[in-house]
């Protein structure tokens, strides 16, 4: 990881300023007379050209379809998108909002409040929060994988 983003990011950077400062800036007069050292230039380059390309970068980034699509591909895939975290999840939150279910339930019912279809509803929630409960999965993955 570290070689693959980091040190070819560096080596490549490095080698496109010495191969523009002195195959093509060498070559030109006019431009050796503003750069006539290479350290300037390489500072002069980096302080532009970073801020130029996060730039367009951004903007790139912005206009592109791409990127959201990436993101509905990715979260379509993520399999903790229809499963629960292990830890907290699993252990204490979607046990409470059980346990809330159930009381809401109680009241409505003894106040009259629930139709058949919104008792259905909220079966059929209560299904799916027992099934993430046990770790299993709720609604349609791509891909299913055991963690």
């Amino acid at each position: 990881m570290g070689y693959s983003t980091y040190l070819t990011f560096l080596l490549g950077y490095v080698t496109t300023l010495i191969t523009v400062y002195y195959l093509a800036i060498k070559s030109i007069p006019s431009l050796l007379e503003i750069f006539p050292k290479f350290v300037p230039f390489a500072v002069l380059a980096t302080v532009v050209a970073v801020p130029l390309t996060v730039a367009i970068g951004w903007i790139h980034l912005k206009r592109s379809r791409l990127y959201s699509s990436e993101t509905d591909v990715g979260m379509e895939a993520n399999p903790y998108n229809y499963k629960s975290t292990p830890g907290k999840e699993i252990e204490l939150s979607w046990p409470v909002l059980l346990v809330y279910l159930n009381i809401l339930e109680k009241l409505a019912e003894t106040n009259g409040l629930l139709t058949e279809e919104d008792k259905r509803e909220v079966q059929v929630l209560k299904e799916k929060l027992s099934i993430v409960i046990k770790g299993g999965y709720v609604g349609s993955p791509r891909r299913q994988t055991n963690f």
